[in-house]
């Protein structure tokens, strides 16, 4: 359904029960799926893919031209998921050359103010509270929880079902299932009452825990805790995501307690 007050390019995908609110601008090669809803004065350019059942929120901009320099107008996109609510005033770039394509997953929560910039790739079920600004080519794996008003650099990673504190500056990557805050950003624990929200058992977070304390804990260098972490803790999925996620880090992981 749309309202005579809103502008939809002819060319644009729409599926028929998506509901349009007035003064909606769709651009040119655009698909959204059923059941989505855009809110007023919402602006949507070329290059949005929109899943199913979303909801993107009054003055939210999908798939605004990269702020980037080296980009050149070439075709790229800005992809969302299928039941992902984008709040008010959000922006979500579309990709540059290096990727080729900007992804919110299915489930997500984009509160208002977000900015979430071009290449980045952000994951399943991830809860961006309000404010917060992604730089370029951003990794957010599943269930993170983003606190508002936080600040990640380019190039970071935040690993699964991960918590942030708001205000967070995150300028190295984050492994998955900790805790992160104060300033500068450090480990402040294992997320256990997220993982138990999310059906994971006291085993599996004690064995998460004992591998943190290695890393954070034992006055070890990263490589050589990673060994004896290989070395003398049982493999399980979650032992070799922390591993991997460690040897895989461009960055660098965040500092423990200091």
């Amino acid at each position: 359904m749309k309202q005579p007050l809103a502008y939809v390019h002819p060319a644009a995908k729409i599926a028929t029960n998506v509901v349009i609110d007035p003064f909606v601008t769709i651009d040119q090669n655009v698909e959204i799926g059923e059941g989505t809803r855009i809110g007023s004065n919402v602006t949507i350019l070329e290059g949005a893919r929109i899943g199913r059942n979303c909801t993107i929120c009054a003055g939210a901009v999908i798939s605004g031209v990269p702020q980037d320099l080296k980009f050149q107008g070439e075709e790229s996109l800005a992809i969302i998921g299928d039941n992902t609510t984008i709040r008010e005033c959000a922006t979500i770039n579309r990709g540059t050359a290096s990727k080729g394509k900007t992804v919110v997953g299915n489930n997500c929560l984009v509160m208002a103010y977000c900015h979430v910039a071009h290449d980045c790739v952000i994951g399943d079920n991830v809860i961006m509270s309000n404010a917060t600004q992604v730089a370029g080519e951003v990794v957010i794996d599943n269930f993170a929880v983003i606190g508002g008003g936080t600040l990640i650099h380019q190039f970071c990673h935040v690993g699964q079902h991960v918590m942030l504190q708001g205000g967070a500056l995150v300028g190295k990557d984050v492994p998955p299932f900790v805790k992160a805050g104060r300033e500068p950003l450090q480990y402040a624990g294992v997320n256990s009452i997220g993982l138990r929200r999310r059906n994971f058992d006291n085993e599996t977070i004690r064995e998460i825990q004992e591998i943190y304390r290695y890393l954070y804990l034992s006055g070890l260098n990263n490589s050589d805790a990673v060994e004896r972490i290989e070395a003398e803790l049982p493999a399980t999925k979650e032992r070799d995501e922390i591993i991997m996620f460690v040897r895989n880090s461009k960055r660098g992981i965040i500092r423990g307690y200091v």
